[in-house]
């Protein structure tokens, strides 16, 4: 095994190979900080490496698949979390500086549930500052290793980062209005947003307690796959988790498409999106159709109020998370925080109750589309690939922008149904464009069989960013 070119291979193919002792979890770890160290000064994915413990780790998952005992297809895998994952043994910033001191006593469920699961944690990588729109002014974002020009997406930016250049195999990432499809895409990843309450949100840093969902960014849907299926689950520490039967995601891969209905709202599939996005989303409803899926015309419920209200929503409950130093530390938050922040507070109650009864009749209206179809075919965002120069806009730019962006994302958070975001082309300037397949609730086995059906027939996921003018080394 050429063990210059471990990087990227695939988490399953790795854990294949580190399961059936052809390489060891100890040498893949070191390869992997290895490339971190060569290439992180200049991506800034990772906020903290934990090496340490993940060599420590490492060298366990070897003497246990050395014994004949098996914790499943993550055994001995390097992987890392977002930092805003509570882990025991290094701090948690949720990408502020505020918290950059906060160490907690325990680690967060989903991290516990990898760490059971055998992975090796190499580190905790980049977020926006609390998770919403944009990074703390006195934090380096990330860079993405397709192009330096171009956004990494939000607010899970290292953790598209890391994964698509090779320095893990698979992260955690969050997302309350897109976070884990934005990096995705821009990235060329897999990423699943489970359905709200499918994984546990206890020991992450809240931006929004009822909006908010944790799942895994991998190269892959099978990946993606093998990783939820570590995290997912019921949880005493959370009484908002579900106790909804968790599937075996990786059986359901291989059953295709055949015969399942795919929901295809035609109009907006196609209004308002650029030339990019809107032909992968043709050529990905022809792909599907030739798979032997049957292609159903649909009517998509009218999001557009309810998306306007994401914002009144997500800025009340983030105020209820920052109570305890916001206002009374103010000087310390960016500007897009205090923006939400202030916006929360400012709301009444009876602001507050509309919201809520004009959530619950959208997502009773999704649901009602969705007891018809298998799945719902979507763009992940209007604009293929933008540029950093586009997504820095400031004043009524800014919301104009945020409120485009988040047609496909934030409904579907409100709704709080599950999505997965995989990459589906690319752009003149060879940046990856995505697009989403939406499932009913719990219906995770759904949305990756579809993924992986789509991967099994295009090579997008398979590309890999150069690097060419990043790093001139790598």
């Amino acid at each position: 095994m050429n063990h210059d070119e471990l990087h990227y291979m695939g988490l399953r193919e790795i854990g294949q190979a580190i399961q059936s002792g052809k390489v060891s979890s100890v040498t893949v770890t070191e390869k992997q900080f290895e490339r971190i160290d060569k290439l992180d000064g200049y991506l800034k994915s990772y906020v903290v490496l934990m090496k340490e413990g993940a060599i420590e780790a490492a060298r366990r998952a070897d003497e246990e698949i050395a014994r004949g005992e098996s914790r499943g297809p993550l055994h001995g895998v390097p992987v890392a979390v977002k930092d805003l994952c509570w882990t025991a043994d290094a701090p948690t910033a949720f990408g502020t500086t505020i918290h950059k001191a906060f160490q907690a006593k325990e680690d967060g469920t989903v991290v516990k549930r990898l760490r059971d699961a055998g992975s090796v944690i190499l580190g905790k990588v980049q977020l926006t500052e609390g998770a919403l729109t944009t990074h703390h002014p006195d934090i380096d974002p990330p860079v993405n290793p397709w192009h330096p020009d171009h956004w990494t997406g939000v607010s899970s930016s290292g953790s598209g980062v890391a994964p698509a250049a090779g320095l893990c195999y698979g992260a955690i990432g969050t997302d309350t209005g897109g976070s884990i499809r934005y990096p995705s895409a821009a990235c060329g990843l897999t990423g699943i947003k489970p359905t709200w309450g499918r994984v546990s949100r206890y020991g992450a840093f809240e931006l929004a307690a009822s909006l908010d969902h944790l799942g895994p960014m991998t190269r892959s849907a099978e990946d993606a796959a093998a990783m939820l299926g570590a995290i997912a689950g019921p949880d005493e520490k959370d009484p908002t988790s579900s106790h909804a039967p968790v599937q075996d995601y990786l059986k359901e891969l291989e059953q295709g498409v055949k015969g399942l209905r795919i929901g295809v709202d035609r109009k907006w599939n196609t209004v308002d999106l650029d030339a990019p996005t809107l032909k992968m989303m043709e050529e990905a409803t022809e792909i599907m159709a030739k798979l032997g899926a049957e292609i159903v015309e649909v009517n998509v419920p009218d999001g557009t109020d309810v998306q306007r209200n994401w914002f009144n929503l997500c800025g009340i409950e983030a105020a209820v998370a920052h109570e305890e130093t916001y206002p009374s530390k103010k000087d310390l938050y960016g500007p897009a925080l205090i923006d939400l922040l202030d916006t929360g507070r400012a709301l009444r109650a009876t602001d507050h109750q509309k919201i809520l009864l004009q959530r619950a009749a959208y997502t009773g209206a999704f649901r009602g589309l969705m007891h018809g179809l298998d799945l719902l075919l979507a763009p992940t965002t209007p604009i293929a690939s933008p540029t950093m120069a586009q997504m820095s806009v400031t004043g009524q730019e800014y919301v104009d922008l945020w409120f485009a962006m988040m047609r496909y994302t934030a409904p579907l958070d409100m709704a709080g149904v599950p999505t997965i975001t995989l990459p589906g082309g690319f752009t003149d300037a060879g940046t990856p464009v995505g697009f989403q397949f939406v499932g009913g609730d719990f219906r995770e086995d759904m949305i990756v069989r579809a993924a992986h059906a789509y991967q099994q027939a295009t090579d997008w996921h398979k590309r890999r960013p150069t690097l060419k003018g990043i790093v001139e080394t790598a």
